[in-house]
């Protein structure tokens, strides 16, 4: 007996995907987008980067292997919704402790099962990323489009899951002192730091240079987060204050923040990237790495012409840029996720080259006397 619909999803352009509910039978408005990871649903959901975005999961079955407590990347998930083809309710899992159905339902996120993924990711791909309502199946259209049309996207979202205040997290024998800007971080990029002796202070996306330098950083790390940077502009304030000042490594937005700050432009993809298969060429060694990414904007490669960066990473796939640095200034970032373990190793040492550029600017500033 096949179940009547209970979920709808109606595209802005008019496009009707019908499905199942699960997680939280909420109506939500969001920038529809796909990723084509085969595993880490919890680590997509918990990422606060899809903040206010509806994610389509390519792979097939989600929910499988259930909610593990060590693996949120931010303790509340704030994707906007998640789409399926299968879902799993009963998970297989000694680590499981919770489905994501249950977790989804706790925070308010709506979810749609039964959909034809692959149709509605080839659309994405075709047409871009646009609005969608997530909502019931007997909505009619016209009233999903009307709705649609007098919704705006939010601009605030990394205000919204920055943190309020500075928190420290100690490590073991500490050597380097880093501050980060959280304009979203993902805690994995807090452990990497601290796996390399790294004591991280986390301060607010709207933090001060003058705040930030009172703390006294070995390095700054820009973080990853939602939207488009130029939401953002006391972050890239604060970055254009800091460079010169300290090392700084940026990640993802944090990418797009310091390439700002420093004179060059950014501008939207036409549906982003976002999986754990995306290869990129390292310019300074040849190398290719297999790298995990969600973003919607990049940098205009022409845009470098005139400013202190350098491309040092380009991905095989569109030609984008992935990563620059500036060795004078001592600062380097990269589009993608070094944090992540696509490859599975593939990126991290790009922890590595940011706790040496901390060494030779402690280095330089003992042979000068300050």
């Amino acid at each position: 007996m096949v179940k009547d619909y209970t979920a709808k999803i109606i595209l802005e352009d008019g496009q009707q995907y019908l499905g199942y509910r699960f997680g939280a039978a909420a109506e939500r408005v969001c920038e529809i987008v796909f990723n084509t990871s085969m595993a880490g649903y919890q680590e997509i959901l918990s990422d606060p980067s899809y903040t206010d975005q509806a994610v389509v999961m390519t792979y097939p079955l989600i929910g499988n292997y259930g909610m593990a407590q060590d693996d949120y990347e931010r303790e509340t998930p704030t994707a906007g919704g998640l789409i399926v083809r299968e879902y799993n309710d009963e998970p297989s899992n000694f680590r499981s402790a919770a489905t994501l159905g249950a977790v989804m339902e706790r925070h308010g996120i709506p979810g749609v099962y039964g959909v034809d993924t692959r149709k509605l990711a080839r659309s994405i791909r075709d047409f871009g990323s646009r609005k969608a309502l997530i909502t019931d199946a007997a909505t009619p259209l016209a009233k999903g489009l009307a709705l649609l049309q007098s919704t705006r996207l939010p601009t605030d979202a990394v205000s919204r899951v920055s943190c309020s205040r500075p928190a420290t997290f100690c490590a073991g024998e500490e050597k380097y002192h880093v501050v980060a800007i959280d304009c979203g971080m993902k805690w994995n990029i807090v452990r990497s730091l601290r796996q390399r002796r790294c004591k991280v202070t986390v301060v607010p996306w709207n933090a001060s240079a003058e705040e930030i330098l009172a703390l006294r950083p070995d390095g700054v790390l820009i973080s990853n987060g939602p939207g488009d940077p130029t939401d953002v502009p006391q972050t890239i304030a604060t970055t254009r204050r800091l460079i010169g000042k300290t090392p700084i490594f940026g990640i993802c937005l944090g990418h797009q923040i310091l390439s700002l700050a420093c004179g060059a432009r950014t501008y939207k993809l036409k549906f982003g990237h976002r999986g754990g298969n995306h290869p990129v060429r390292n310019l300074e060694t040849g190398r290719i790495e297999i790298t995990a990414q969600n973003h919607s904007y990049a940098v205009d490669a022409g845009s470098l012409c005139g400013t202190m960066l350098t491309a040092t990473h380009v991905n095989l796939l569109d030609g984008t840029i992935e990563g620059v640095k500036c060795e004078r200034e001592r600062v380097l970032s990269v589009q993608y996720h070094p944090e992540s373990a696509p490859g599975p190793q593939d990126s991290a040492y790009l922890f590595d080259r940011f706790v040496t550029m901390m060494e030779e600017e402690r280095r330089h500033a003992q042979e000068n006397g300050y």
